[in-house]
């Protein structure tokens, strides 16, 4: 992985100008811009790209310099998630790692939760002390709601507050039936839907392990917003000031989960016009199936949060995407219902789906590929391009599922053909 860079931004997306130089310095006719999704610190995301960016040097055309660039941002993964590509660098073909281990925080979890809302440690000590406590009583379940909600830093965090127009459902809505819609969601993950008529929160540890899941659904509301402002705000305006500093030189986004999310929303901030983002591949990401739809299929009046951004890219958008990743089939659909819809929390449709999870959806001209097509005949030269990515991202176990398995060579020769870069 060199020639390398960090382009490093804080929460609000501002940037540390020493990463723009530094890439501004790199000799490559091609730069590889990869955006981390939910890795807690720093040698975690150097792991996942260092991983990621192996296979490169043998993938490309004589001609082509390649350099690297790891976009860095303020996220958080719980430690008690195993990520099978970084935990099996030796053993590709292993079983992933087993299921989170129950409800409680372990110190790595807190320390982590700790650094991502730093002033609120009395807060933390009380959540920690509720999930290994696990309590019967529903006033301790509605303490445990109203600590998450100041935590996600929600507004009307008062007793008996109603909900705010704007504050997601997973928030304002009743915590016992949050937590178990939560934990039949946990149960789906780890073996399939429940049985007709029953829940897997009918017992206190599933609900309290339902708990655990609204807190980690809590870091994830604020990651979204995060990526989103880094994105747009950061890594968008550094790459435009970027190409004009090496005019020619030609940039290759890509994005984990909400790293995905970072690299299509830094497409707001590129100008009309501009040629100097070359292609766009998203594994497993985090956000809207919908989101370069010109309409929405249930509400013709709207259209989604990058409607017709792909055009800002002067190559195609790719959007690989897996059946086997649970994070975004079970836990990404349901925190969306939960965001939009109050009256029922279980039971979701197309609505709520993520790009990582079915691909580009409601995009007309949009090309669906399996992987064996995408490697054997390339992939189209612009616009919206779907590979299913099953065959490769399938490891992980429970709640995530696959989400993290994207560190593959398959994967690298799909960002080459996207990027016109192969031999």
């Amino acid at each position: 992985m060199s020639p390398y860079a960090e382009l490093v931004f804080d929460a609000q997306g501002d940037p540390d100008p020493g990463g723009l130089r530094a890439a501004a310095g790199i000799d490559a006719t091609d730069l590889l811009v990869f955006a981390h999704g939910w890795n807690s610190d720093r040698s975690t995301s150097v792991r996942l790209f260092e991983r990621f960016y192996a296979p490169f040097p043998g993938l490309v055309r004589p001609g082509v310099r390649l350099g690297y660039a790891g976009v860095v941002w303020p996220s958080i993964r719980f430690p008690d998630e195993p990520i099978p590509d970084f935990e099996s660098l030796i053993a590709p073909d292993a079983p992933g790692p087993g299921p989170a281990a129950g409800s409680a925080l372990d110190f790595a979890a807190r320390r982590a939760l700790a650094g991502f809302w730093p002033g609120h440690g009395a807060q933390l000590d009380r959540v920690a002390e509720l999930l290994a406590a696990r309590p019967e009583s529903e006033e301790a379940l509605a303490e445990f709601g109203l600590l998450v909600r100041q935590l996600a830093g929600v507004a009307g965090t008062g007793a008996g507050d109603a909900p705010d127009r704007g504050v997601p459902a997973i928030f304002a809505g009743d915590v016992r039936e949050v937590c178990r819609a939560l934990a039949d969601g946990l149960a789906e993950a780890a073996a399939g839907p429940p049985a007709p008529g029953l829940s897997a929160a009918g017992d206190r540890r599933a609900l309290w392990d339902g708990a655990k899941e609204l807190l980690r659904q809590a870091t994830y509301y604020e990651m979204k917003k995060r990526a989103g402002a880094v994105g747009e705000r950061g890594l968008g305006p550094a790459l435009t000031e970027l190409a004009a500093r090496r005019p020619g030189l030609r940039i290759h986004l890509i994005g984990h989960s909400f790293g995905a999310r970072v690299a299509a929303f830094s497409l707001r901030a590129v100008p009309a016009g501009a040629r100097h983002v070359k292609s766009l591949t998203l594994l497993q990401g985090a956000f809207s199936h919908y989101a370069f739809a010109d309409r929405l299929p249930h509400d013709t009046r709207r259209g989604g949060a990058l409607r017709g951004l792909q055009r800002r890219v002067d190559g195609p958008v790719v959007a690989c995407h897996s059946k086997h990743d649970a994070a975004l089939r079970v836990f990404y659909p349901l925190a969306s219902r939960m965001a939009g819809d109050s009256a029922g929390l279980l039971g979701f449709d197309a609505r709520w789906g993520a790009i990582g999870h079915g691909g580009v959806q409601a995009v007309p001209g949009a090309v669906r590929l399996t992987l064996a097509a995408a490697l054997r005949s390339g992939v189209p030269a612009s616009g919206c391009v779907s590979v299913d990515a099953a065959s490769v991202v399938r490891r992980g176990g429970p709640p995530a599922g696959a989400h993290s398995d994207v560190c593959h060579a398959e994967l690298a020769r799909v960002v080459v053909a996207a990027g016109r870069m192969g031999r």
